[in-house]
């Protein structure tokens, strides 16, 4: 397996050797899915091999990864271990927030415009269901997300769900802010982080989410299908689950109970927990991304991605696209708008030179990684200036 690299508290030099990434391929598309670490595989082949001979492996080995893949999630939430629960995606996150949400009739669900979908869809039939109403905040020209989130937020929001940056291009919405505000107003904080967490610092009580999920295949560096939520210590009492796994409940490790029927769940965020949380191929892959990820430090990975972007963004305002100012956007990835242009289009052109990024919305969404260097910034732009 690669060895671990310790990152000083500063810029991180590029990692390409740690990703099998062909020297041809200029992969700018991290928010759409990371590629894979060398020794993320290594960690998954060795735990594929564990079933072919299960005998060997102790029950006890499935809880302790488990066990350490929540410390690692919890230290860069900046959380407490027992607050963290293993889902297998984002909308199941979601859709457990929304099992739990006080919404009456007449209130009102909070999201931004142009929401991604998984954060829309739960709140959507939930509105339905109570009689509530959906508020999607639109931002004015020269107005920021937070801005207009703020001002948004009165007596009769029951639920705020939003990102900690816009999935189309990266605009920062300021969760401190929001997180205040919205207690202030007696409602509920929902986060879906699946776009900063593990790119952008985050502070868990600075914050104060009632639930926080983030998928992690993107900026974690994790397998598919294996997804993190935080839950307040609140819901960790009364919170309801949207199934009801075995293991879950109090005194489930020992099988010769598995027969004593409880009403009593595991402590801390466990409740929440999906069923077979402890997948044992995965597991082991997550915790060698997220280990790495820690070695690395967030601070350390957004300082650094921050000079990619700034670059991004310079070069293309000089070809006239339109990018989001530095203090209002994430450091980790970017969107860019020509004011009359066809990304997709643009899109196409680029994967023909092996250049790889995303459209999302009207924005050609950039999104680079450690693997990333500013020549691959360079070759970026060298076709897009034929292109524009």
């Amino acid at each position: 397996m690669t060895e671990i690299i310790n990152a000083p508290e500063s810029i991180i030099s590029a990692q390409r050797a740690l990703f099998e990434i062909p020297d041809n391929i200029t992969y700018l598309n991290c928010a759409g899915i990371s590629p894979q670490m060398r020794s993320v595989t290594a960690a998954g082949v060795e735990s594929l091999k564990s079933k072919v001979t299960p005998w060997s492996v102790p029950a006890q080995y499935w809880l302790t990864n488990a066990k350490i893949l929540k410390e690692l999630a919890a230290k860069i939430m900046g959380a407490e271990t027992q607050s963290i629960a293993v889902i297998p995606s984002v909308s199941y996150g979601i859709a457990a927030a929304a099992a739990n949400a006080r919404v009456e009739r007449g209130q009102s669900i909070l999201l931004l415009h142009n929401e991604f979908p998984s954060n829309y869809y739960a709140w959507k039939e939930l509105a339905k269901k109570r009689g509530a109403r959906i508020n999607l905040v639109q931002k004015n020209d020269g107005e920021t997300w937070t801005q207009a989130i703020l001002e948004a937020i009165d007596e009769n929001t029951a639920v705020v769900s939003v990102p900690n940056c816009h999935w189309t291009d990266g605009s920062l919405v300021d969760l401190e802010q929001v997180g205040e505000k919205t207690r202030l107003a007696g409602a509920m904080l929902i986060v879906d982080a699946s776009q900063s967490l593990g790119a952008y610092p985050l502070d868990i009580e600075k914050v104060q989410p009632d639930f926080l999920v983030t998928t992690g295949y993107k900026w974690l560096l994790c397998p598919y299908t294996l997804c993190f939520m935080y839950v307040a210590p609140k819901w960790q009492e009364t919170g309801t689950p949207i199934e009801f796994s075995w293991f879950n409940r109090r005194g489930s490790e020992d099988p010769a109970r598995m027969l004593d029927y409880t009403d009593e769940y595991q402590p801390g965020a466990r409740r929440f927990d999906m069923g077979e949380f402890f997948f044992f191929a995965f597991v082991p892959m997550a915790i060698a991304a997220l280990r790495q990820i820690n070695e690395w430090k967030v601070e350390n990975i957004q300082r650094t991605l921050s000079g990619l972007t700034n670059s991004i963004a310079e070069k293309a305002a000089k070809l006239g696209f339109s990018v989001p100012p530095p203090e209002d956007r994430v450091g980790h990835f970017i969107g860019i708008r020509l004011p009359n242009g066809k990304p997709e289009e643009i899109n196409e052109r680029l994967v023909k030179e092996k250049i790889y990024v995303s459209v999302r919305g009207d924005a050609l969404r950039i999104a680079p990684y450690l693997y990333n260097d500013e020549p691959d910034i360079e070759k970026l732009f060298a076709v897009l200036q034929k292109l524009v």
